[in-house]
């Protein structure tokens, strides 16, 4: 392999390398049987789960990165399929605009498999806002559309600040603004994530905007990630810091109750059961969002003790086993073409591991 020169990069004249000329599109086979499936041994695929990393400059690149022995792994996933890429492209460029519609058309083929399966919807909105004012507005559509479904809209936003910037972020969530005499919805979720870590100055406004309009959230409170335990495991007077928050969440929740649950929740990853199953004792009447289910590693066995014992309580999210199924091995069959299939199924099987693990707890 050829050492890259960095420094063709800074060269106006330089946009190609490696690059085939013109030529005759004809796919050739190498045996007849080939020509009959028209699957050629010729030509490989590019489609698929590609690792990418954005560099704004020549100095932000990562030196070494086109060698065989740098390891990208820690680099994002690029998840839309190359065939709605295509399309969106085709229509508004490689632009943002594309990339917001190409995300939009993926988000919803899938819900228009699913939503008869499913209670729930939770985007998470940095995925959109990377893609500036083009991806918020596909969060919106998104959001839209799923409420059209009938289904419960969870805005992933993780957001917590002082008082007034918190009521902002609660009102442009949840709430409703004030224009002249007017009063509009923003992007009227159903329920937020909420960051407590400036305590009550920054998770009130969001209680009183769920009061008033009879909307939810979910504290962080024990989360899925490997690093979550440098703060939310730190000891006080003897005790785990995500039992403190939790009885905070509980707290915050008697203030703000519905018929059976309060409409504070709590956010507790599934890769994490034993903790579940404490937070489940000193969160009763709380709903507990719990992500970290398939792509994470948590089973249905591991969500067992997240319920109450009626079966009730819990939330069990699966972002990448559900939106990028058709990628792993047990539904290949479904093809990149099919992938709302693939989250079908895999849905159908979320729901049986769940179903399975919950009928045995009994």
């Amino acid at each position: 392999m050829k050492q890259f020169d960095y420094a063709m990069v800074k060269d106006p004249e330089y946009f190609r390398d490696g690059r085939l000329d013109a030529h005759s599109d004809h796919v050739y086979y190498a045996t007849e049987e080939e020509a009959c499936d028209k699957e050629t041994s010729y030509r490989e695929s590019l489609n698929g789960l590609w690792k990418f990393q954005y560099a704004r400059n020549y100095e932000s690149a990562i030196p070494g990165f086109e060698t065989e022995e740098y390891s990208c792994k820690d680099w994002e996933d690029i998840y839309v399929p190359a065939h709605i890429q295509k399309r969106a492209f085709e229509e508004h460029g490689e632009t943002l605009e594309g990339a917001a519609e190409a995300i939009w058309q993926y988000n919803k083929e899938i819900v228009d498999h699913v939503y008869d399966l499913i209670p729930a919807v939770k985007p998470q909105i940095a995925m959109y806002e990377q893609f500036g004012i083009p991806g918020l507005m596909a969060f919106k559509k998104t959001v839209d559309y799923c409420k059209s479904k009938d289904l419960v809209v969870i805005g992933d936003i993780k957001r917590g600040d002082i008082g007034s910037t918190s009521a902002a972020y609660a009102v442009g969530h949840l709430g409703k603004v004030k224009v002249g005499n007017n009063s509009f919805a923003g992007f009227d979720e159903d329920f937020v994530t909420v960051n407590p870590y400036l305590g009550t100055d920054g998770v009130k406004p969001f209680v009183d905007v769920c009061k008033e309009q009879k909307k939810g959230l979910f504290i962080l409170v024990k989360t899925s990630n490997p690093s979550s335990g440098e703060f939310q495991d730190r000891l006080i007077d003897g005790r785990p810091l995500y039992e403190l928050v939790g009885e905070q969440v509980a707290k915050w929740g008697e203030d703000c109750m519905g018929d059976d649950y309060s409409y504070v929740g709590a956010v507790v990853g599934a890769t994490y059961p034993e903790q579940g199953k404490v937070l489940r004792k000193i969160m009763p009447k709380s709903f507990i969002l719990v992500p970290g289910y398939g792509a994470q590693g948590g089973k249905g066995a591991d969500l067992v003790h997240f319920f109450n014992e009626d079966g009730l309580g819990a939330i069990v999210n699966s972002s990448r086993g559900i939106i990028a199924a058709y990628k792993q091995e047990q539904y290949a069959k479904y093809g990149e073409e099919h992938f709302a299939e693939a989250s079908r199924a895999a849905v159908e099987a979320m729901i049986a591991d769940i179903g399975t693990a919950l009928e045995r707890a009994k």
